[in-house]
């Protein structure tokens, strides 16, 4: 399944990035090769494979549990800001983000 220019321009919009003529020949080129890579899986036989939901358990099936389920206590303040890199006034305290 190629992949072309127009594919990529529409997805680089999509993600808000500006792309040149070179990187929307390159990135095709590049993601046209990942897509057939990604296609072998097609030729695999699958008839004899059961269907799983995120890989746990058939739809509805219960899931083991090494321990009890079990109301605990949780942590302190004091002891959740103990191993905080740099906790401030009773709270932690992390970068600006925009």
């Amino acid at each position: 399944m190629p992949i072309n220019e127009i594919d990529i321009a529409k997805v680089a919009q999509l993600a808000h990035l500006e792309l040149g003529e070179a990187e929307l020949k390159t990135f095709g080129s590049q993601i046209t090769e990942i897509v057939n890579y990604v296609e072998q899986l097609n030729e695999l036989d699958t008839a004899n494979v059961e269907p799983a939901i995120g890989g746990l358990t058939p739809e509805g099936g219960k899931t083991d549990s090494s321990r009890a389920d079990e109301i605990a206590g949780s942590l302190g303040q004091k002891e959740a800001l103990a191993e905080a890199p740099d906790p401030a006034s009773g709270h932690f305290r992390v970068p600006k983000v925009l």
